[in-house]
């Protein structure tokens, strides 16, 4: 059931959002710098937010965390885009740098998404749902949200964030 209160919080919202989607992943660049589609999960993203938002910006990139603080900066400074989605690099692996990459940048966290992603993880894998750090936050009046890699768990990312995305860039922006 929502709240009326809620609701009433939700107007004024943007009409639509610019948005910005970086996937890390070394196989991924490889085959994307051969021309390859093979980003299943960066294309489920695109597919599902370019209906009501605009696509400003879409690369893949190598698990390195050099290129990806560059690229955020770059998608910041000269795309002006109002959030950015990742895809990849969360997990435990010595590889996953995304998590201990973009983290620091952030300048508020919003934890509920991580709870609430792992929660609903947990609802369908079971336990092995811990091994998540999907995350959100803003960073330079810019909202960062990082997902797995798998195209089951952008699916459920997405669950969450889509029906707030607008909301959530409303808040970003107060005050500017």
């Amino acid at each position: 059931m929502k709240s009326k209160s809620m609701e009433e919080h939700k107007k004024n919202v943007p009409k639509s959002v610019k948005f910005g989607i970086i996937t890390l992943s070394d196989s991924k660049h490889k085959d994307f710098l051969e021309n390859k589609t093979t980003d299943i999960s960066g294309n489920l993203i695109i597919d599902s937010l370019k209906k009501e938002h605009k696509l400003v910006f879409y690369s893949v990139i190598p698990d390195d965390s050099e290129l990806l603080l560059l690229t955020v900066e770059d998608i910041i400074k000269e795309r002006g885009v109002d959030v950015i989605i990742t895809t990849g690099g969360t997990g435990i692996g010595v590889r996953d740098i995304t998590i201990e990459t973009l983290k620091p940048l952030l300048e508020k966290e919003i934890t509920g998404f991580g709870e609430i992603f792992r929660y609903e993880s947990y609802k369908e894998l079971g336990t092995g749902a811990i091994l998540s750090r999907a995350t959100a936050g803003v960073y330079k009046d810019t909202l960062i949200i990082s997902l797995p890699g798998s195209p089951n768990a952008v699916n459920t990312g997405l669950k969450i964030i889509t029906p707030e995305l607008k909301h959530l860039v409303k808040h970003v922006h107060e005050g500017l």
